[in-house]
């Protein structure tokens, strides 16, 4: 039984025609290296069912096969392209956890 959640049905139709015209592109990349549905999906240890999936651009099938797949096909680095982040955005600042105002006890509650 195919799985879903609400992120998964409340996906617009032009994020789901990219994921169909990836999986597109997958199967083109598959067929121009003369490997069977049957050999890609057992190189990325899935089933062929699911690997049928990732071609047929179902948002079901998980990132990591994607990536997976993308690096069975030599095309690993596009997934940088992804979303491209500007350095600057980072900024100089390392993330920090936010701290606890209190920290224990205060010398004012203290009585002794």
């Amino acid at each position: 039984m195919p799985r879903s959640t609400n992120s998964i049905n409340a996906l617009p139709p032009e994020a789901l025609a990219m994921l169909k015209n990836l999986g597109l592109r997958l199967r083109a990349r598959r067929l121009a290296g003369n490997m069977t549905l049957e050999q890609a999906a057992e190189r990325l240890l899935c089933s062929p069912t699911t690997y049928r999936a990732l071609e047929g651009g179902k948002p079901t099938v998980s990132l990591g096969l994607l990536a997976h797949a993308l690096w069975l096909f030599g095309r690993h680095e596009d997934i940088e392209q992804l979303s491209p982040l500007d350095i600057g955005m980072l900024g100089n600042k390392r993330s920090q956890r936010a701290r606890p105002t209190s920290k224990g006890i205060g010398n004012d509650e203290r009585d002794f």
